[in-house]
């Protein structure tokens, strides 16, 4: 027996297959959808900062809140309230997988990927959704 002691393994996020070291893990939807999740989160603090600014806007008079709402208006502040709504519906369903994964179901492989597939395919729809029912209505 070698009282040499074995090579310890490097951590997962060290051994990425890059200069020489092998590839331990594949990129797969589950592991896009997790990531996604957590900048969705970031983007939710950030549309609660939106919020408050408004509120702000709000409280400090019509020339404040019209130049609030300007900003929120042009393209650049469209597009960006435009992403911050996906992230809002992205979350949502997330969090419902998350709920059924808490109750033990949709481990299995096929399954957690089709629930991948089904966040971002609902995030899709309801935002696109959620955009025309705003356009139709003349909100925006």
């Amino acid at each position: 027996m070698s009282d040499a002691p074995r090579p310890r393994p490097l951590s997962p996020h060290l051994m990425t297959g890059g200069l020489g070291s092998p590839l331990l893990w594949r990129w797969h939807i589950t592991m896009a959808t997790s990531i996604f999740h957590r900048a969705s989160i970031f983007g939710l603090y950030l549309s609660a900062l939106l919020l408050a600014g408004w509120l702000l806007a709000l409280a400090g008079g019509p020339q404040s809140y019209d130049a609030y709402t300007g900003v929120l208006g042009s393209p650049l502040g469209l597009l960006v309230l435009f992403a911050l709504s996906f992230m809002l519906f992205f979350n949502l369903a997330y969090n419902v997988r998350q709920a059924f994964w808490d109750m033990g179901k949709g481990f299995k492989i096929p399954e957690a990927n089709a629930g991948s597939i089904a966040i971002i395919a609902f995030a899709v729809a309801t935002t696109l959704a959620f955009w025309a029912v705003l356009f139709i209505l003349g909100v925006l």
